[in-house]
């Protein structure tokens, strides 16, 4: 049983860590949330029913753990300065354009169904599949390729 959650984490880590940081952006916090992912996996090995692709699994763990991040940001917010602090080598017009592009993408992102922002994600810093990604949603691989396709186009026309 050890040395299978070893091969899953050697097969499996990168991704859920792409998958986690397509959903939060920070790789501090990617790879924090892979590990407890993988923890989490390892206390509930036994609940796992195999419907799904162990990659989806661990997936949907790590979703979770994200989505109670999220709660705890919104308790607890971090201030501007202390999230800009963990960059000392850019100067501040560089902060300055990045923050008003990545805001410029969030905002045309913010106006898509919840669905298909998670979907462009995935999709484009996650490295996943249309199939994982139907996986993730219970949905099918087609179902996720037109919802991608959709959303993209979307964006496009803003």
């Amino acid at each position: 049983m050890n040395s299978e959650l070893e091969n899953y984490y050697r097969e499996y880590g990168k991704k859920v860590y792409l998958f986690l940081m397509s959903l939060s952006g920070d790789s501090d916090i990617s790879e924090e949330l892979t590990q407890e992912t993988f923890y989490q996996a390892i206390k509930s090995i036994n609940r796992f029913e195999g419907k799904c692709s162990v990659y989806t699994w661990l997936c949907q763990i790590a979703k979770n753990l994200w989505c109670r991040e999220l709660d705890c940001r919104k308790r607890h917010p971090v201030s501007e300065y202390d999230a800009n602090a963990r960059s000392p080598s850019a100067n501040p017009e560089e902060i300055i354009s990045l923050k008003d592009e990545k805001m410029n993408v969030l905002k045309r992102l913010h106006t898509l169904p919840e669905h298909e922002k998670e979907i462009i994600l995935l999709r484009a810093s996650g490295e996943l599949s249309f199939r994982e990604i139907g996986e993730i949603f219970s949905k099918s691989e087609n179902w996720a390729r037109v919802t991608y396709y959709r959303a993209k186009q979307k964006l496009k026309k803003e």
